[in-house]
């Protein structure tokens, strides 16, 4: 019989995308059997982040200072950014190389049955940077399912007198962008459309 503090981290190794119980139950016991220093090393690091982590005030992004290192970072292009919907989303730009402007992390998209609406997203603040920084070009590097289509036209339809365009060479319909390889991320960022009204 287990006991209750290996059954509770095992539950709470289940909170992981894609890990059931077995998978749990096989990392729990490789941890505390075989690696204490490594589970040691995992706990140090996740309160750690818990701690210290926030988001980046300027774009959202997650970081342990007021800015990111991409925001603080004066040889990016201010006036081109990349809105994406996570931070996975973000790093998967940035490793496929390519891309020198900034970014905004929406934390999600526009899902009215989830109550996620426009302020949850932090569009509102998305807005007013792009008026306050004089940004002359969004690239909306959404996911292509209903609930991406429809934040792409929302932001679209609420900005004037700049270029919006969006990521599509590559990226399959119904598609997340975290599970696209670099290449195919690269070639979308360089063949991005535009978004016109019609």
């Amino acid at each position: 019989m287990s006991s209750d503090l290996l059954d509770k981290l095992i539950k709470a190794l289940t909170v992981l995308p894609g890990v059931g119980k077995k998978s749990a139950q096989r990392m729990a016991l490789y941890l505390l059997d075989k690696n204490k220093s490594g589970a040691r090393e995992i706990a140090t690091s996740l309160n750690g982040a818990l701690e210290n982590i926030q988001r980046c005030n300027s774009c959202r992004m997650l970081t342990t200072d007021d800015l990111c290192n991409i925001c603080r970072d004066e040889k990016r292009d201010s006036k081109c950014i990349c809105v994406v919907e996570s931070p996975s989303d973000l790093l998967a730009i940035e490793s496929a190389g390519g891309y020198k402007g900034k970014y905004y992390v929406l934390m999600g998209r526009l899902s009215p049955l989830d109550n996620l609406g426009p302020d949850d997203l932090g569009i509102p603040k998305l807005l007013e940077k792009i008026r306050e920084e004089g940004v002359k070009e969004i690239i909306l590097a959404l996911s292509s399912t209903i609930e991406g289509d429809a934040t792409a036209i929302f932001i679209r339809d609420h900005v004037e007198d700049i270029k919006v365009t969006r990521i599509s060479y590559g990226i399959p319909v119904g598609g997340e962008l975290e599970y696209v390889d670099s290449n195919t991320i690269a070639k979308s960022i360089i063949g991005r459309i535009e978004l016109n009204d019609d």
